[in-house]
């Protein structure tokens, strides 16, 4: 079964910064681009990043670039999101997945996600 198990959020103040990962497993990692996404209160699901399968291409929504890094260990299954310079509006619970259409619901191999909380 295929399993994603985000973890390194927490609360920072504006300007801060996290290194989140993911833990892949279910399926073989290094044959798919992977994305973060991420959902604020009361929002929808919302596209923040891919990465190629190799790690060669990087793409990232506009709110994020520059601020934002994504980068994998296929040796260890393990997909990372460093998030600089962090702003309120960042504020969300963040999810690995498989690149696709982003769902309407949360898919239960996502898992709970990690909270990412930027307040003063």
């Amino acid at each position: 079964q295929v399993q994603l198990v985000a973890s390194g959020g927490g609360l920072v103040q504006p300007g801060g910064s996290l290194r989140l990962s993911c833990a892949a497993s279910g399926f073989t990692f290094s044959l798919y681009t992977m994305s973060w996404v991420r959902q604020a209160p009361g929002k929808g699901l919302e596209w923040v990043s891919d990465i190629s399968s190799g790690g060669g291409s990087a793409y990232y929504t506009d709110s994020v670039k520059g601020r934002f890094t994504i980068s994998r260990d296929n040796a260890r299954n393990t997909l990372y999101l460093q998030m600089n310079s962090l702003k309120p509006e960042d504020t969300a619970v963040y999810y690995c997945a498989k690149k696709g259409l982003i769902p309407s619901i949360v898919p239960a191999s996502w898992g709970q996600g990690t909270q990412v909380t930027v307040s003063s």
